[in-house]
């Protein structure tokens, strides 16, 4: 992923708009809302992250689940904007994974069961918001901690299969890419299946081509084959991602504002990486 951000104050009229002057959590709430719709502006992100951490606080219980959901997704989401794999990236996916299993958590029989049986626990939810972006965020620290990644990653794995389950469609059919992804990279001692794998990306085309994200992920990880330890080492189908990132490139934004610009920037990289294994070879 490509990531840079700033944020820059301008006026003492944009401070009387920061967390603090809001008031209310239907106040709060509205004004992380706004912000969270146009999160692609790096300093939107930051205010939206900024109202929902404030909101946290004082919001009735009913609303708990939707805060804690959506700054586990934001604190995923910022570290679009750096060059990756930074410092501040692993804090905000820890920051990310500890706001989603504060959300599971809710579930009196998740928290009841974590410790002893955490895939019995995970049967439990119904929230697919905590189970994706948990997911997500925990999933990402692997790449900081191999051993941590090892140990862990039937739990990040159960956390998507269950939200396959209750609704696959989330998202976009993001529990299908992202766990599509993972069966294909990981060896196949640890649960890996490069052909389950494939099929689960090609189902989150299925359930919605618009979303870019998703040729995005079938490009890189079908298109391109990966070592033991989950490192591209050259291509499997350079047709597959000549079709895909050209339909990426061509697309409109249409109705995923984020991560439609996301997938374009991830496009123009993989080109580059499918043209430095072309020179290599």
């Amino acid at each position: 992923m490509l990531r840079i951000a700033a944020l820059t104050c301008l006026s003492v009229l944009f401070l009387s708009a920061l967390p603090g002057a809001s008031g209310s959590p239907p106040n709060l709430l509205a004004q992380a809302d706004a912000a969270f719709s146009e999160r692609f502006e790096p300093a939107r992100m930051e205010e939206a992250i900024s109202y929902y951490e404030e909101a946290l606080s004082i919001v009735p219980v009913q609303s708990e689940g939707f805060v804690l959901d959506r700054l586990a997704q934001c604190c995923y989401e910022m570290t679009t904007f750096s060059p990756g794999n930074t410092p501040d990236d692993k804090d905000l996916f820890e920051k990310g994974k500890e706001y989603g299993l504060r959300s599971l958590r809710l579930n009196p029989d998740f928290a009841r069961l974590e410790e002893k049986d955490f895939v019995e626990a995970v049967g439990y939810i119904t929230d697919p918001a905590a189970l994706l972006w948990t997911a997500n965020n925990w999933g990402a620290l692997f790449s900081y901690d191999p051993l941590l990644g090892m140990i862990d990653v039937g739990k990040v794995k159960a956390l998507y299969e269950r939200g396959i389950e209750i609704a696959e469609d989330y998202w976009g059919g993001s529990f299908h890419n992202a766990l599509g992804a993972m069966l294909v990279t990981l060896p196949s001692f640890l649960g890996g299946s490069v052909e389950e794998g494939r099929s689960h990306l090609e189902r989150a085309i299925e359930i919605s081509p618009d979303y870019l994200e998703n040729h995005v992920v079938y490009a890189q990880y079908w298109g391109f084959t990966y070592d033991l330890f989950g490192k591209a080492s050259g291509i499997r189908d350079p047709e597959l991602i000549e079709r895909e990132l050209d339909f990426i490139l061509s697309a409109q934004i249409g109705d995923w504002p984020f991560w439609n610009r996301e997938a374009k920037k991830e496009a123009e990289a993989l080109l580059k990486a499918k043209e430095g294994f072309e020179d290599e070879g």
